[in-house]
């Protein structure tokens, strides 16, 4: 007998999508204490390029009310509130182990005041309709199951005239220029992570899941079927990563 359960895939794996949560959880639990290490290695830095053009774009401002999905250590919010110092945020992820060494950052004591961790699902978000201002998202939303449901909680739970915004690698349009990442991506990240976090598969997956994303014009569009309006998306450094902007009118 057929079976009528779904499938996604986790990297380039298939798997039952009850499974895949499960699965991610066990990535970012193994890689918590080293994620922000890696970070830095894996991109040479350019990732806090790449953040600080998501706020560049974002302008935090007054006392907005930030909810940062899959917030993991903070980087996001701790950006936001430095830009706007009588905002609040909340970091938001499934990993406790990510939160938990979030809190242990400088950062954190600095603006523990200004500040909530909140261990969840981004398909379905603990907090009522309207509650937020600005809503992101920072390599986080490919690791999601159903990454359209996530997008349909962000519209719920944002304000209306509230922001959406996502940070997350992309495809790069030039063929030659993907091929030369892909070389790098799968020949270097994983051996540097089993260095690093003592952890190969992890990276090995990270990187799958990377090339299983959307594409911007694909992803553009799912922003737009959640409801989001005057949707658009910039690329950065060529299209390894890319951010998407919408808003909720």
């Amino acid at each position: 007998m057929a079976s009528d359960q779904r499938t996604t895939h986790f990297g380039f794996k298939t798997v039952d999508e009850g499974e895949k949560a499960d699965m991610v959880h066990g990535v970012f639990s193994n890689v918590a204490s080293k994620y922000d290490i890696m970070n830095d290695v894996m991109s040479v830095g350019i990732h806090r390029i790449w953040k600080n053009a998501m706020m560049d774009w974002l302008v935090p401002r007054g006392d907005q009310k930030l909810l940062d999905v899959a917030g993991g250590t903070g980087d996001i919010s701790f950006r936001f509130l430095k830009r706007a110092p009588n905002a609040h945020a909340t970091v938001f992820d499934m990993t406790q182990g990510m939160l938990d060494a979030g809190r242990e950052r400088a950062e954190a004591d600095d603006m523990a005041d200004r500040l909530d961790w909140v261990c969840g699902d981004a398909m379905a978000l603990p907090f009522a309709d309207n509650t937020f201002d600005v809503y992101t998202i920072s390599f986080g939303i490919r690791n999601v199951t159903r990454p359209q449901e996530a997008l349909n909680e962000a519209y719920r739970v944002l304000k209306p005239g509230g922001r959406l915004m996502v940070l997350e690698f992309s495809q790069i349009p030039n063929p030659a220029m993907q091929w030369a990442y892909d070389r790098y991506s799968f020949n270097v990240i994983p051996p540097m992570g089993k260095i690093i976090a003592n952890d190969a598969d992890s990276y090995q997956y990270l990187v799958e899941s990377i090339r299983k994303f959307p594409d911007q014009e694909t992803f553009l569009g799912m922003v737009k079927e959640a409801g989001f309006e005057n949707a658009k998306y910039r690329n950065m450094t060529m299209g390894i990563a890319c951010l998407h902007s919408g808003w909720k009118i």
